[in-house]
């Protein structure tokens, strides 16, 4: 099936194509439209000259348009998920628990937006002041340019979407090249509802030349762009004076108490370290394992492995697909190979068949091998061994990245003095770092990026404050 451009409401058809195939199978799924700067300038200036409906609509009838978006998914649920394993591989099971999110992020968004409210000043409050009625509310930023990935193609654009049109901003939606139809079945949700916004929701296809176009235009008043951190770089460098929030990449660690419930640490590791094939942000890579119980928890943690079935992705047992192309698995491979060669042990053989990678724990990893200091974004995890916590954590810290870290002890004190020293933007005890509800603030530090997103801080992105005096 083809996805098509949306400019604003109208669906347009060009006559030049990419085609996707599916990871699996390499059999053509999907075909886009290739566009180029001109279409990308195209579709920020319909979204420009939609802004004044969009500011001017009402409340209810942005929050009707997100329960009616919300209500179609749930009725196509089963396509949905299908095109998502389609586009990138995603096991068909973790394609439907994609397709709840994203229903649950667009009506969280809904409800959010209904409580947003401002607040009264007092602005006599001061010896320099005097008494006012005086306030401050949130208005739309505007036009809101959305760049999207691969590995979540439809809920982290419900995390963009949802949360810009509700707040009454008009968008630009740039999303994966590839997953182009599940991102048009679900914009088309949007744009066909009988509640939308005419021309608030534009969508086109492509790499960097549609992305530069973006960019630096003087149209939008923000970026939103979830990715690698060489294109977070570069967006950045030439965005301008505009509201930027970037989610970029991680090197998710999580440090394994001797006085943890080792059954269960090594069980939620291996689903944080192999779920999506590891191609999360916070998918968790390093294992840093008190030396009392490293051991114990390395041969639990193989057995856990090797309980996971790696196959086909249309099948609903199947945990594991493959990665989303050739040199993802080859790069995988690679990581593995070097570590060897430096010394590490690999607890599984290490195996490749194409695009299949099948998980990987590693063995008396040091800090200097590649694949504790730079992000893998792979089904590969290394264990760390650690004289206690004190040790655990300056390794942990010592990351350019900074999205989510974990920690499972049973020591209340621990825990506590975790959530203060660990350097991320999100602190898990007694769970995986790849642990992400929705409705939190999700983002992180230092190259992990700028902003949260989860409806709520995703609305506060998009909008502006207003302060108001009358005198």
């Amino acid at each position: 099936m083809q996805a098509k451009i949306f400019f604003g409401s109208q669906e347009v058809i060009k006559e030049n194509f990419s085609q996707r195939k599916n990871p699996f199978s390499g059999k053509v799924v999907s075909q886009a439209p290739i566009c180029d700067a001109e279409d990308a300038r195209k579709a920020l200036k319909i979204a420009q000259e939609a802004t004044q409906d969009a500011k001017t609509s009402t409340l209810s009838q942005r929050c009707n348009w997100l329960l009616d978006v919300a209500k179609k998914l749930r009725e196509n649920k089963e396509d949905i998920a299908k095109t998502i394993t389609d586009e990138v591989g995603k096991p068909i099971t973790f394609a439907r628990v994609e397709v709840e999110r994203c229903i649950e992020t667009v009506l969280l968004s809904a409800e959010t937006m209904r409580t947003m409210h401002g607040e009264t000043i007092n602005t006599d409050a001061m010896g320099s002041g005097k008494k006012t009625i005086a306030y401050f509310s949130r208005i739309p930023a505007g036009v809101v340019v959305a760049i999207t990935p691969f590995n979540f193609p439809l809920n982290l654009i419900a995390h963009k979407l949802a949360p810009a049109l509700v707040a009454g901003n008009t968008v630009v939606l740039k999303p994966t090249p590839e997953a182009p139809l599940t991102a048009y079945k679900f914009a088309k949700l949007f744009i066909e509802s009988e509640y939308a916004i005419k021309d608030a929701l534009s969508v086109v296809y492509g790499d960097s030349e549609v992305g530069n176009a973006l960019i630096t235009s003087d149209i939008p008043r923000v970026i939103s762009f979830t990715g690698s951190v060489p294109v977070g770089n570069i967006i950045t460098k030439n965005a301008g004076i505009k509201k930027v929030s970037l989610e970029l990449g991680g090197n998710a660690a999580t440090f394994v108490d001797k006085s943890a419930d080792l059954d269960l640490a090594a069980r939620r590791c291996a689903l944080g370290a192999f779920i999506n094939s590891g191609q999360v942000c916070i998918s968790l890579q390093r294992i840093y394992v008190d030396s009392a119980i490293y051991e114990e928890f390395a041969q639990k943690m193989a057995e856990e492995t090797q309980k996971l079935v790696v196959g086909s992705p249309y099948e609903d047992a199947t945990f594991m697909g493959p990665l989303i192309d050739d040199e993802a698995s080859i790069r995988a491979m690679e990581w593995v190979q070097s570590a060897i060669t430096e010394g590490a042990i690999a607890l599984l053989p290490p195996r490749r068949e194409g695009r299949m990678f099948y998980p990987c724990v590693m063995a008396n990893v040091t800090d200097e091998m590649a694949i504790v200091c730079q992000e893998v974004f792979a089904p590969i995890v290394s264990l760390v061994r650690v004289n206690g916590f004190d040790e655990a954590v300056p390794k942990m810290n010592n990351s350019p990245y900074g999205l989510q870290f974990s920690v499972f002890t049973n020591d209340l004190n621990l825990a506590k003095r975790a959530i203060d020293v660990l350097d991320a933007g999100g602190i898990v005890i007694n769970d995986m770092p790849t642990l992400r509800f929705d409705i939190q603030p999700y983002g992180g530090v230092k190259l992990s990026g700028v902003g949260r997103e989860g409806p709520r801080f995703a609305i506060e992105e998009m909008t502006e404050i207003k302060s108001v005096v009358i005198c």
